[in-house]
């Protein structure tokens, strides 16, 4: 017997939240979700089905939304959303196990059902209607479903071929995905096809999944890489990742990592300032999880690209958690690779090779006694911000006119709450 997967999508999520919120159909309504404090150039985070059939899509700006249309601007509420998310997990959890549920994202999950339709003695759409129901029922939400014989099948089925059905579900197997998606066109339609990949394919002649499956593998590898095996095996509905291995797989490697698009552009000394407020994040992170590091790496993008963006890591002699150790190594790696001449707009740091701290390490020139006084203070910070809010206690520098942290701690996601 086949695996059967469900990949169900909370329909203009965000946007869709707003109208029950209001008592609105987000099917009648026009509404964007956007921060109107960002002006026009707000990107829309979500737009209703009803707005989205003028032209209007999510992820655009709002600069973009024709002027001849009358709509509703909605602030972005990430704590909101999240629970609205939590309450549909738990819909999930009523009728399937959290082992056989892969949350991708805040608005679409996985659902393993292979075991359940003789366990309710139903067909797979039955199955997938009835939480449907129940989402809607008990949220207001309506979600579309894919299903599929595999989970790259059922995401397909879902991004392709449900948003086009009555009943917002689509089914695909091996066979019925070749039939009716081997021709389909962009190739830029389907899951982890970018449009630089689309482009590379496109030089080789390719133009749909039809195309891919019938390549040379040995041109294709020697072009993508280890991607091409994703490629091949996706060109012919084939996915061998069930989502235990998914729940069962833990990275070689683990990063702490931070970054963020500046409202404006910022000079040399301000960036700076920045940064030291962003090593200062990630060093609560680590003191909060009980982790050390012995490797930062640091991104800078200059305004509209201007110049080359500037990049640079390096590994540090001890294994640590030290606001004021790790401070002195990103001081002198940002002396060294920023150039001063240039307004800077994006900025992100890294720690790598984040390990327990009871892999920490040090150097001769550690003061163990002063290194011990700080991790105090360090996780006193730590816990007064869990119990107080992150705002509870700041420093000097966060204060300062073009500091940003202290808004940043106000954001869900890097939004408004």
């Amino acid at each position: 017997m086949s695996n059967i997967y469900l990949c169900i999508d909370l329909k203009s999520f965000y946007a869709s939240v707003e109208c029950v919120e209001r008592g609105l159909d987000p099917f009648e309504i026009n509404l964007v979700v956007a921060d109107p404090t960002r002006g026009n150039g707000a990107i829309t985070l979500a737009a209703t089905p009803a707005i989205k059939k003028h032209g209007v899509k999510s992820r655009g700006r709002i600069y973009e939304i024709p002027k001849d249309i009358e709509y509703i601007t909605a602030s972005p509420r990430m704590s909101l959303y999240m629970k609205y998310s939590a309450k549909i997990y738990g819909i999930f959890l009523k009728y399937i196990s959290k082992d056989d549920i892969h949350v991708y994202s805040i608005d679409e999950s996985f659902l393993d059902i292979t075991s359940y339709t003789s366990m309710y003695q139903m067909n797979p759409k039955q199955i997938a209607q009835m939480i449907l129901n129940d989402i809607f029922n008990e949220t207001g939400i309506t979600a579309t479903v894919g299903i599929g014989t595999n989970l790259y099948l059922a995401k397909i089925a879902l991004d392709i071929t449900a948003k086009h059905a009555k009943d917002n579900m689509g089914y695909l197997d091996e066979d019925l995905y070749k039939q009716l998606l081997w021709h389909h066109k962009p190739l830029t339609d389907f899951w982890m096809i970018g449009p630089g990949t689309a482009k590379r394919l496109g030089m080789l002649g390719i133009d749909d999944m039809y195309g891919i499956a019938h390549y040379p593998e040995k041109i294709l590898y020697k072009l993508f890489g280890i991607n091409a095996e994703y490629l091949i095996d996706h060109s012919k509905g084939i996915e061998p990742v069930r989502i235990s291995d998914i729940k069962a797989y833990k990275p070689k490697t683990n990063s702490v990592s931070n970054s963020q698009i500046l409202f404006e552009d910022y000079n040399y000394k301000d960036a700076f300032l920045i940064m030291k407020e962003m090593v200062e994040s990630n060093v609560l992170t680590l003191t909060e999880k009980h982790l050390v590091t012995n490797h930062i790496s640091l991104y800078i993008g200059y305004s509209k690209n201007v110049i080359k963006a500037s990049h640079g890591s390096c590994k540090i002699s001890v294994t640590t958690n030290s606001y004021k150790r790790l401070l002195e190594e990103f001081v002198r790696l940002y002396k060294r690779i920023v150039n001063p001449n240039y307004p800077i707009r994006q900025i992100g740091i890294s720690f790598g090779n984040v390990v327990d701290e009871v892999y920490e390490q040090y150097d001769l020139f550690t003061d163990i006694e002063e290194l011990e006084k700080e991790k105090r203070v360090q996780a006193a910070l730590v816990e007064i911000r869990l119990k107080y809010g992150k705002n509870a206690v700041l420093k000097g520098m966060n204060l300062e006119e073009k500091a940003t942290q202290r808004k940043r701690n106000t954001l869900v996601g890097g939004h408004n709450a």
